[in-house]
């Protein structure tokens, strides 16, 4: 009788819940009775609300976050194998975020695994929780990574880790994942949403187009060579048009901040 309630509860509720604070917008991974599995309609309300927010003047940065007691346990598998593949819905969350040019920031508030991992590594980057757990159990049931993750990890913690993180299965903690780079920070998990809001603040703050331009230049640079990272940075200098009275009043802002 319970589980069957918890079921029609869940039935009724968004999977993924937006909310805005400011200038950010927070999505949050909406299935706690099923550890914020992904199924097809979180799948779908992620497209639609990253497409949603990327056309969105008004905001400025992404933070993602789980309800419960973790960030994502990953694709939900029953649902998958019963059904049509996630492969026929058309691009993945992970290449939507990647295409989108706003950061999007994971703020991994426990377990993450498999599929909720391999989203966490697309994002912008990671704040951790001192609850947050890590892992990718793709190989150890028979599966390969889908949503980019066997190309951006080795890039975020090197390819010892990432093989040692993507063949063994065996999960990383949050003190762990700020040591070798696949996290940020790892803070007290009371202050995770207020630490992560902090710094999403503070980069919405800056002129939007410019924190837009480097976003892309960061990203297209990232795992090319030197020379052709710089290439790329001579070509957006050589294009970008700089508002001189925007800049010093920017600039006038900050420092009276930092006097305050």
């Amino acid at each position: 009788m319970t589980e069957n309630v918890s079921e029609a509860a869940e039935a009724e509720a968004p999977p993924l819940l937006v909310t805005r604070d400011g200038h950010v917008a927070i999505f949050t991974l909406n299935r706690p009775e099923r550890r914020n599995a992904i199924n097809r309609a979180m799948r779908k309300a992620l497209k639609k609300e990253l497409w949603k927010a990327d056309g969105d003047d008004d905001v400025r940065v992404v933070v993602v976050t789980g309800a419960g007691s973790a960030f994502s346990s990953g694709v939900d598998l029953p649902e998958a194998l019963s059904g049509p593949p996630p492969r026929t819905e058309g691009p993945t969350p992970t290449q939507v975020m990647r295409g989108i040019s706003k950061p999007v920031i994971a703020a991994v508030n426990g377990p993450c695994y498999t599929g909720g991992f391999e989203f966490a590594v697309n994002c912008s980057f990671i704040v951790a929780s001192d609850r947050a757990e890590f892992a990718d159990t793709h190989a150890q049931i028979g599966l390969l990574n889908g949503w980019g993750g066997s190309a951006l990890l080795p890039r975020m913690v090197g390819t010892p880790w990432a093989i040692q993180i993507a063949l063994s299965g065996l999960p990383v903690d949050g003190e762990t994942a700020a040591r070798i780079g696949l996290a940020n920070e790892v803070v007290p998990h009371d202050r995770l949403l207020d630490r992560t809001l902090e710094i999403a603040h503070a980069i919405a703050k800056g002129h939007p187009g410019a924190v837009q331009r480097m976003l892309r230049l960061l990203k297209e640079g990232a795992g090319s060579s030197v020379a052709h990272a710089l290439g790329l940075e001579a070509e957006a200098s050589a294009t970008w048009r700089s508002d001189g009275a925007d800049v010093g009043a920017r600039f006038g802002k900050r420092r009276a901040e930092k006097n305050d």
